[in-house]
């Protein structure tokens, strides 16, 4: 493949993706990390990508992402994080389930057992609602046709009169510096509400969305309990998050083949 073209392919991965990992697009492009950082480089002289911590995100104007395409963005990382989540999830618990669609894979892996589950998340509910033991109560609001779920004003003060055990979210962007972030600004808004609902908040993001800062900040590292994210986590990520006191569990997913 001419250089050329690989960058051309390069932008058009992080430009559908949003962000990608250097170690991701060596293993694609068959070349050493160290050509891909380069490449990167040279992308972003050129105004095409940004780069980030590991790897690089777009440049394009965001927006809330559709479902369907979330989906099957970094799914067998989403899988392995959810069904890890569902580990931390004890019979009686009551927890917040966000829009994110790592929730709602977590929402399939959970058993038939007593919970009370708070989500704005359609998807959620309905997969839920096939658990006869699992109580839902969904926030309603201003419904977002992309992500199929609740927000705005009415899902706030919703989530305002409910305290819970743990909140279990994703976001877009997440940094070390800056905390987490989402494209959103609704989404955002309500998962301040979701955090401030509950004793404890474990995020679930793939290590794809460590170093990228996106529209609207949600949180602050010091609002999370823990973090679960996949194995492909950089080292130096991990030990910033011990120092910050922050619990760390990674995950290993099954891999499946990619064709350009």
């Amino acid at each position: 493949m001419l250089v050329a073209e690989r960058h051309q392919k390069i932008v058009e991965l992080v430009n559908e993706r949003l962000s990608i990992r250097v170690s991701e697009l060596s293993k694609l492009f068959s070349v050493t990390e160290e050509t891909i950082r380069r490449d990167l480089e040279k992308l972003e002289k050129e105004n095409k990508l940004k780069r980030s911590h590991g790897g690089a995100v777009s440049v394009q104007e965001e927006s809330e992402t559709d479902v369907s395409e979330r989906e099957i963005t970094n799914m067998a990382e989403k899988r392995a994080i959810a069904y890890e989540a569902a580990k931390h999830i004890t019979s009686g618990e009551r927890i917040i389930l966000d829009a994110s669609t790592t929730a709602w894979y977590l929402a399939k892996a959970l058993p038939d057992m007593p919970l009370t589950v708070i989500t704005n998340s359609i998807k959620v509910a309905v997969e839920l609602s096939k658990k006869e033991k699992i109580q839902v109560i969904s926030t309603g609001g201003m419904l977002l046709p992309k992500s199929l779920s609740y927000a705005g004003p009415l899902a706030e003060r919703s989530l305002a009169a409910y305290h819970v055990d743990k909140a279990f979210l994703s976001c877009k962007g997440f940094h070390l510096d800056s905390g987490l972030s989402d494209s959103n600004e609704w989404q955002a808004l309500l998962k301040k509400c979701m955090i401030d609902s509950a004793d404890q908040t474990i995020v679930m993001v793939d290590s794809s969305k460590f170093g990228v800062r996106t529209f609207v900040q949600t949180a602050q590292i010091s609002d999370i309990t823990h973090i679960i994210t996949d194995s492909c986590v950089e080292n130096t990520t991990k030990q910033i998050l011990e120092e910050k006191g922050i619990k760390l569990t990674t995950v290993q997913p099954k891999t499946e083949a990619f064709s350009l």
